[in-house]
């Protein structure tokens, strides 16, 4: 990296991504889309050189309609507007919506396309689960929120309460790893789409899409709370949100909350929780308390009892749907797109921002502990320990089903 600090920031294109943790960054929370949405448009409708999007689910309600509309007016003005969406978070949307954002010189790729909806390929399963946007290299906002609507739910229609998840904008040295990890995904969706629709069509490429040998972004020192950048692929950092939860958690000396809306960690993990809370850590578990995919929501309550007999406290959120992939940890703090299940840990995209920060780990305990008043119902051993002979039955079952499908993975030993 080159670059005067406070200033014009140079990263080479192969530059390495691993997280570095620094100061220099200003760093606000956003809870759920009621904050989120609208700071990301102004976000938009301020840029004047580049917008990169990228999200698992980008859906056309009024949330996504409002963001689209953001990034076809940047477009239209000469901002070069880059999106990315999953090939099956985004599966559905609406051609029309699409077009119109093509319509409007919005670059728009998809992530690993769905074209054999049945096929049982593994490589279906490594997906773009990413939740980020980088600003003219300026800013970005990282997260677990999808482009959704909190009201809306796209297989269960209206929700009474909002949905539960959080997000981050960061202006400070971080921000010109986040522009880099966003043009090369990018660069990279493309090339293999654009070859896959030459193949199609049986027609050559044409002229290769250009990468340059570096990417610049315009990165200020903007406050001093500690930083870093931690993304998950297949490739180079496999684990390295996985480990950077072991430390904080191996480290632990007051406190271990996490909330996280699909929760099946592996053994490591589970045994860092035991090993904190028998040391005297306070340990306390978000979890989703509505069924939303019925596989997960079984086969994690069937980790339940030797967690609440070790007195790690697990408290499901019923008011609405969890989201959150987020956690306080004494001082150190994360919020991102990764749960704490194989598939964020084995097989997707991801990218987290890690915090080391007194003030931001208190403000997001009291996000945390409000949402736990507000709706959350404490689980307890001995109601656990009285539930029905069929819920048994179906946590059993969908234990051993999701482990069955991590086995296939190779690494069901792990699990």
């Amino acid at each position: 990296m080159t670059g005067v600090p406070g200033g014009q920031v140079r990263l080479h294109w192969y530059g390495s991504l691993r997280p570095r943790m620094r100061r220099g960054h200003e760093i606000e929370l956003l809870e759920s889309g009621e904050q989120y949405f609208p700071a990301l448009a102004r976000a938009i409708d301020q840029a004047r050189e580049s917008v990169f999007l990228e999200t698992y689910i980008f859906e056309e309600d009024a949330s996504g309609r409002a963001v689209g509309a953001a990034l076809e007016r940047a477009a239209r003005r000469g901002v070069r507007v880059h999106v990315v969406v999953d090939g099956f978070g985004s599966a559905r949307m609406a051609p029309h919506f699409v077009q119109a954002l093509c319509a409007a010189g919005v670059r728009f790729e998809v992530f690993r396309p769905e074209r054999r909806r049945w096929s049982l390929d593994r490589q279906r399963l490594r997906r773009m689960h990413r939740k980020m946007a980088v600003i003219d290299g300026a800013q970005a906002f990282i997260g677990g929120i999808n482009v959704l609507d909190d009201f809306h739910d796209p297989r269960r229609g209206a929700l009474q309460h909002p949905r539960l998840d959080y997000a981050v904008r960061v202006r400070g040295p971080l921000v010109a790893s986040a522009h880099l990890a966003a043009v090369r995904l990018w660069w990279e969706t493309a090339t293999v789409n654009r070859v896959a629709r030459s193949r199609a069509r049986a027609q050559p490429t044409g002229v290769p899409l250009q990468f340059p040998e570096s990417v610049h972004s315009d990165v200020f020192s903007s406050g001093r709370t500690g930083a870093a950048l931690m993304l998950r692929d297949n490739l180079r950092h496999r684990r390295t949100i996985e480990r950077a939860y072991l430390r904080a958690i191996g480290r632990a000396r007051h406190e271990v909350l996490i909330a996280c809306a699909y929760f099946f960690p592996g053994r490591r993990f589970r045994r860092a929780l035991l090993s904190a809370a028998q040391r005297g850590v306070r340990v306390r578990l978000l979890l989703q308390g509505r069924v939303e995919y019925r596989l997960q929501y079984y086969a994690t309550r069937a980790l339940y009892e030797p967690m609440l007999r070790a007195g790690i406290e697990i408290i499901e959120y019923r008011r609405s749907f969890l989201h959150a992939k987020v956690a306080v940890i004494d001082r150190w703090a994360t919020v991102g797109s990764s749960n704490i299940d194989p598939f964020s840990l084995l097989l997707a995209r991801e990218a987290n921002v890690a915090i080391e920060d007194e003030r931001f780990a208190r403000l997001l305990r009291e996000r945390l502990d409000r949402a736990i008043h507000e709706g959350g119902v404490r689980i307890g051993l001995d109601s656990y320990a009285r539930r029905a002979w069929t819920t048994r039955f179906k946590n059993a079952a969908a234990l051993a089903l999701l482990r069955f499908g991590v086995a296939l993975s190779g690494r069901g030993a792990e699990y």
